[in-house]
């Protein structure tokens, strides 16, 4: 059995050909079955019939066997591995292999009926029976061969059986009662097509609850690794924060302790005691950011947003801050709008200015809008220290810091991860492109955020 299809969409397309497979399963081999009873025909008639027309039947049932076995060997080498489709394209291009043995033995009624002893017909008749119903556990799997396996067969052998009585009838017109016999043959028909919709309907059942039990398992394993893999999200994520924290709260201590003691340090102590309390909340404010948004309690306000007003308001928040660092500042306008959360679009691109400064020692830093055949493209350059190729998709993951990288010591791994987060929201992708020890280019498409889809998806992170 294929492994089932990861998609629900698939399951009818998977069923059929797992049906296919099982027929041809128990078909292996059931020719020969089939050709063990072509010598039992031929001997029960052999002294009645004239012997050319038992050894033409033969041959035939010989050349039909060999089509069976032949198309054995065909599904056995080029479709038994492959798709559902190429199963039914298999049962479509060489379905004629079991029409041929159904017509042979169809017109194996024409070598018996009214022309050997009863007991003999009798027989015969067993055996053609036989070889209608023995295939049909296999068969039914695929209604459409069994149709055209079934309806060959009594076809032609209700054929034979007309030919045998208009022929018994030119040469004794006195025979009456041999019209009758076609009714059981039609009988046998309906019941074998009868039982053979039941049993496809069992084998369908079984394989789509199959399917389904294969789904619920794969969802529920996808499930339980989801739960473990945020419970060590979790823990990481509570681990890194303590550990982040421990720092400016224990310098925080020690310059209460330092001032208690020598209280005419006040001037020096004061501004680092503001800027460990400054990291404190920089950390909780982060960390509330990150929460609120895989809560699912940002609320969301999409509006027209100016480009150039947008990057203005940038500049004149980050440009001093660069400027304090000795870095060039620079910004490239670009006349355009687009529809976003302007807060949030802020902090996305703020986020990423703030990296740039803070990783970058010498050059500076480009804001630039540009207008591309894909739309408006914000894009945050700068001459820093770069990011080695295998870690430029870490970098977006909480409290990710690339070791022995400089400046990640006075930094929490949590500002690429809520640009992660909202570039997700509000449908702006984030690309980027570093090269180590040379600088960094991260690029935010501007496409028009939609509010409505952009709030599923916040609400879709906090469920």
């Amino acid at each position: 059995m294929t492994p089932a299809p990861a998609s629900a969409d698939e399951a009818e397309s998977w069923v059929r050909g797992e049906l296919i497979r099982s027929l041809m399963r128990s078909a292996k081999g059931s020719y020969f079955v089939s050709a063990a009873l072509m010598p039992a025909m031929v001997g029960l008639n052999w002294a009645y019939v004239p012997r050319w027309e038992l050894l033409i039947w033969l041959l035939a049932g010989v050349i039909a066997t060999a089509c069976r076995a032949w198309g054995a060997r065909v599904y056995a080498l080029r479709y038994a591995g492959r798709s559902a489709a190429a199963q039914q394209q298999f049962t479509e291009r060489y379905g004629f292999v079991w029409s041929t043995s159904a017509v042979v033995w169809g017109l194996s009624v024409l070598l018996f009926f009214e022309r050997t002893p009863q007991v003999n017909q009798f027989m015969s008749w067993l055996i053609v029976a036989g070889v209608g119903t023995f295939p049909l556990n296999g068969l039914a799997l695929h209604p459409p061969l069994l149709k055209r396996y079934v309806n060959t067969l009594f076809i032609t052998m209700l054929g034979a059986v007309l030919i045998r009585l208009v022929s018994i009838t030119l040469q004794h017109p006195q025979f009456q009662y041999g019209y009758l016999m076609p009714i059981l043959p039609i009988l046998h028909w309906f019941l074998l097509l009868r039982a053979g919709r039941h049993i496809h309907e069992t084998a369908r059942n079984s394989l789509e609850l199959l399917f389904h039990n294969h789904i619920l398992i794969k969802s529920l394993t996808q499930q339980r690794q989801a739960a473990v893999s945020a419970v060590a999200m979790k823990n990481r994520f509570l681990a890194s924060a303590a550990h982040d924290m421990r720092q400016p709260v224990l310098a925080l201590s020690l310059y209460a302790d330092w001032l208690r003691n020598e209280p005419e340090l006040v001037l020096e102590l004061a501004p680092k005691i503001v800027r460990a309390t400054h990291a404190v909340n920089a950390l909780f404010d982060s960390m509330f950011d990150l929460a609120r948004i895989d809560s699912g309690q940002v609320r969301l306000h999409v509006e027209r947003v100016d480009v150039p007003e947008l990057l203005h308001d940038l500049e004149l928040q980050y440009r001093p801050v660069a400027e304090s660092r000795g870095l060039d500042f620079r910004v490239h306008m670009c006349e355009g709008s687009f529809l976003t959360d302007p807060i949030r679009v802020r902090r996305m691109i703020g986020n990423l200015l703030a990296n740039a400064i803070k990783y970058t020692t010498e050059g500076g830093v480009l804001l630039a809008a540009r207008q591309t055949r894909d739309g408006l493209r914000v894009e945050v350059w700068d001459t820093g220290i770069g990011i080695a190729p295998e870690h430029l998709r870490d970098v977006f993951l909480e409290f990710y810091k690339v070791a022995d990288h400089a400046g990640t010591s006075d930094g929490f791994g949590l500002g690429l991860a809520i640009v992660a987060r909202l570039s997700h929201v509000l449908g702006h992708p984030v690309s980027v492109r570093s090269r180590l020890g040379s600088g960094s280019v991260f690029r935010v498409a501007l496409h028009d955020a939609d509010e409505a889809v952009a709030q599923a998806r916040v609400t879709a992170s906090g469920g």
